[in-house]
C-alpha cells in the first residue's frame, strides 16, 4: 500500500526516520490532516447549533461522523486529483455518512463554509500541536545547554576564526552562544502563538455572506469551540501567519545547523575536542572499523540545507491573487509540513547530541599549545602598544610570529631573543602574557550575562 494513502505516519521511506521524529510524523500524517479538518466540521456544526442557525439535533449527528478512522483515505486522495483539494471529497464523504445514518442533518454539513476554511483551520490545529512539541524540545535543549555552559565555563580551548586558531576562549563561552540563540528562538515561538492560533472562517470570498447576519456570531462560537482566537478578518489570501511559522522554524534550523557544524568540526580527527555521544551501531562505517562519524550533525546539516528552499517557497506563495489564491495556497500544503518535520528531526538530533556531548578538555589544552604561543600574540602586541605605540608593537610581534613559524620555535623563545621586545617586557611579563588563562577577556562576565538572561 502507498504509505501516503495510509493512516500511518507520512514517511515510511528508508531514510525518513533519520530526518524527523515519529511524533511529528504522527501530527502531519494524512489521517491526522483529515482528522483536523473533521474537527473543524464538528466544531462548525456545534457553533451553528449554539446560535440556532441549524437545528440542535444536527450537531451531534454531524459530530458522530467526524472520526478520521471512518474514512477511506485512498479514495479521498484519488478524488483530490480531480477536485483540486482534499476538503471537497472529504465533505462529500462526511455528508454521505451523515445521510446514511438516517439523519436529516446531512443538509447542514459544512454550512456556509468554504474548502479553504476547512483546510486552513485544520492546518492551524496541526501547527499548534507541532509548535507545542518543538517548544518542549527547545526547553529540553536549553536545559542541556545551560548545564554545559556551567560545567565548562573555565574549560580553555582555542577560539577559531576563518577556520584558523585565533585567541583563547572557554568552551562555556562557545556553548553560551548556542544557548543565547536557542533562547531567542523560544521567545520567537512564544510571541508567534497569538498570530497563528486563529480560526480561518470567511466563506466563499471572506464576507460570511452565506450566513447572513449570523456570520460573526458563528465565527466567534467556532473559535471558542476550537479553543483558538477569532481574528479581526479572514486571512484566506494573506499568508503572513503561515509564512511566519516557516521563517521562524527556518531561523531555528539555521541555528541548529550552526551548532551541528561546530560539533562536526570539533569531532575531526585532527581536532578531536568534542564528540557526539557514543552508542553501539552509531556513527560507524561499512568498511572502516575505526570511524566515529558525526551522524546527528550530518542529519541536522542536511535539514539546514533543505529548509531554506522550503522557506523560500512559503515566502513566494504569499503573493496571492485577490480574495483567494491560485497555486500559491496549494504550494503550502506539503511545504509547511515538511519544514515542521525537518525542524523536529534536527531539534531531536541536537538535543541528543548536547545531552550526551563528550568533551576532551585535555585535547583542547593540547591544541591550544600547538602554535607555540602564537594564539597569544595579540596579548603581547596590546601590552607593547602602551609603551611603543600600536603600529610599532604590531610590527614587532608580527615579525616575531613569522620567525616563530619559520624557525619552529615558540613565540616566547623568539621574544626572549628580541632585544627591542626585552626592553619593554620582563620574563615575568612574558609568563603572564603567554598564559592562555590570562587572556579570555570578559568570557566569564559574558557567560554570566547569558545565564542571567536565560533564568529571566
Amino acid at each position: 500500500m502507498n504509505p501516503l494513502l495510509s493512516g500511518e505516519p507520512a514517511s515510511q521511506r528508508l531514510t525518513g526516520a533519520l530526518f524527523t521524529t515519529e511524533t511529528m510524523q504522527a501530527i502531519f500524517c494524512d489521517r491526522a490532516r483529515v482528522q483536523a479538518m473533521l474537527d473543524f466540521e464538528r466544531a462548525l456544526a456545534v457553533a451553528q447549533a449554539s446560535v440556532a442557525l441549524i437545528p440542535a439535533s444536527a450537531a451531534p449527528a454531524i459530530a458522530k461522523q467526524c472520526d478520521a478512522t471512518l474514512y477511506d483515505l485512498g479514495a479521498i486522495a484519488d478524488a483530490t486529483r480531480e477536485a483540486g483539494n482534499p476538503a471537497i471529497p472529504l465533505v462529500q464523504a462526511l455528508t454521505a455518512r451523515v445521510a446514511a445514518d438516517g439523519a436529516d442533518a446531512a443538509r447542514f454539513v459544512h454550512w456556509g463554509a468554504t474548502s479553504q476554511d476547512v483546510m486552513d483551520t485544520g492546518l492551524v490545529l496541526q501547527l499548534m500541536k507541532a509548535l507545542h512539541v518543538i517548544e518542549n524540545d527547545l526547553a529540553r535543549l536549553s536545559c542541556a545547554l545551560t548545564a554545559l555552559v556551567q560545567q565548562h565555563a573555565d574549560t580553555l580551548l582555542a577560539g577559531r576564526t576563518l577556520l584558523q586558531q585565533a585567541t583563547p576562549i572557554t568552551f562555556g563561552l562557545k556553548a553560551a552562544g548556542w544557548l543565547a540563540a536557542i533562547d531567542r528562538h523560544r521567545c520567537r515561538i512564544r510571541e508567534m502563538y497569538p498570530r497563528i492560533a486563529v480560526v480561518q472562517f470567511g466563506g466563499a470570498a471572506g464576507t460570511l455572506a452565506a450566513l447572513g447576519d449570523r456570520g460573526l456570531s458563528v465565527a466567534a462560537a467556532l473559535a471558542e469551540e476550537l479553543r483558538i482566537v477569532l481574528p479581526e478578518i479572514p486571512w484566506h489570501a494573506h499568508r503572513d501567519r503561515v509564512a511566519e511559522v516557516a521563517t521562524t522554524l527556518g531561523l531555528l534550523v539555521g541555528t541548529l545547523g550552526k551548532i551541528a557544524c561546530d560539533v562536526a568540526l570539533l569531532m575531526q580527527t585532527e581536532v578531536a575536542e568534542a564528540f557526539e555521544p557514543a552508542e553501539p551501531g552509531r556513527g560507524g562505517s561499512s568498511t572502516m572499523p575505526h570511524k566515529r562519524n558525526p551522524v546527528s550533525a550530518a542529519a541536522v546539516l542536511a535539514a539546514a540545507t533543505r529548509v531554506p528552499g522550503l522557506v523560500a517557497t512559503m515566502l513566494s506563495a504569499m503573493v496571492q491573487e485577490h480574495e483567494r489564491g491560485l497555486g500559491g495556497w496549494h504550494a503550502e500544503w506539503e511545504t509547511l509540513p515538511e519544514i515542521c518535520l525537518l525542524a523536529a528531526g534536527a531539534l531531536a538530533h541536537t538535543v541528543q547530541t548536547i545531552e550526551g556531548l563528550e568533551i576532551d578538555a585535555a585535547r583542547m589544552t593540547h591544541n591550544l599549545e600547538l602554535t607555540g604561543g602564537l594564539v597569544l600574540a595579540e596579548a603581547v602586541a596590546m601590552t607593547l602598544a602602551h609603551t611603543m605605540g600600536k603600529l610599532r608593537a604590531h610590527e614587532l610581534v608580527e615579525r616575531a610570529c613569522r620567525l616563530s613559524m619559520e624557525q619552529k620555535k615558540s613565540l616566547r623563545h623568539v621574544l626572549d631573543a628580541d632585544p627591542e621586545a626585552r626592553v619593554h617586557l620582563t620574563a615575568a611579563d612574558l609568563d603572564r602574557l603567554l598564559d592562555p588563562l590570562n587572556y579570555t577577556g570578559q568570557a566569564q562576565a559574558l557567560i554570566a550575562r547569558v545565564l542571567a538572561a536565560h533564568q529571566a
